[in-house]
């Protein structure tokens, strides 16, 4: 069949990562999360830890949080002394967002792809959450915190990703209606989303 992607937003805790590793895996084809921002730097010419500072999250200006810049597909050019704002950041990444539907079937996680590549057929948008007392225990699987600290970071976290969705896209990410599949992972469990994901792939794709 055609190239086809799997976008995957998630809640901290709700392992969306895993999940989207585990079907990459399963399907045989890449899996991306912040191999994205290696890319972009070298794509750009940015130094890569600039992009991880502004990975899924707005700096700086509490503005951000009220105005947008929804991505429609430019970039700024070496020349402007805007070229590494985190602006253009979001665009550099995108643009490797874009590439990889354009050349390869593969999963990518957060960063907006899913409104990155709304105009491209046979993609998939996936969102993962949990209830909260699943992500408390699975984020603090991750991070050695109390836990009122990793409540707290489970939140800050979520709502860094939530702005940074709505800065870029001019949408909330937590709506349903943003998403192809909402799935509970503290219901279904890892396999049962990704096993959800491939059913579902097999009514949309014809041919998989």
């Amino acid at each position: 069949m055609e190239k086809y992607v799997i976008t995957i937003a998630r809640h901290y805790g709700s392992g969306g990562r895993t999940i989207g590793k585990q079907l990459a895996k399963e399907l045989g084809i890449n899996f991306y999360d912040r191999e994205i921002l290696r890319m972009a730097s070298d794509e750009s010419g940015i130094s890569e830890g600039l992009f991880g500072e502004a990975d899924e999250q707005l700096k700086n200006s509490p503005l951000k949080r009220i105005i947008k810049n929804i991505y429609e597909g430019q970039l700024i050019p070496p020349d402007s002394e805007d070229f590494s704002s985190d602006d253009n950041l979001f665009n550099y990444q995108a643009k490797v967002i874009r590439e990889l539907a354009d050349t390869e079937s593969c999963v990518i996680i957060g960063r907006c792809a899913d409104f990155v590549l709304k105009d491209h057929k046979n993609v998939i948008s996936v969102f993962v959450h949990a209830d909260k007392e699943f992500s408390l225990e699975k984020a603090k699987e991750r991070i050695g915190l109390s836990d009122k600290e990793v409540e707290k970071y489970i939140a800050k976290t979520d709502r860094n990703r939530a702005d940074y969705y709505k800065y870029h896209t001019g949408q909330e990410w937590n709506d349903a209606r943003n998403y192809d599949l909402c799935l509970d992972s503290s219901k279904l469990g890892f396999e049962g989303c990704v096993e959800e994901i491939k059913s579902y792939m097999k009514i949309r794709f014809k041919n998989f």
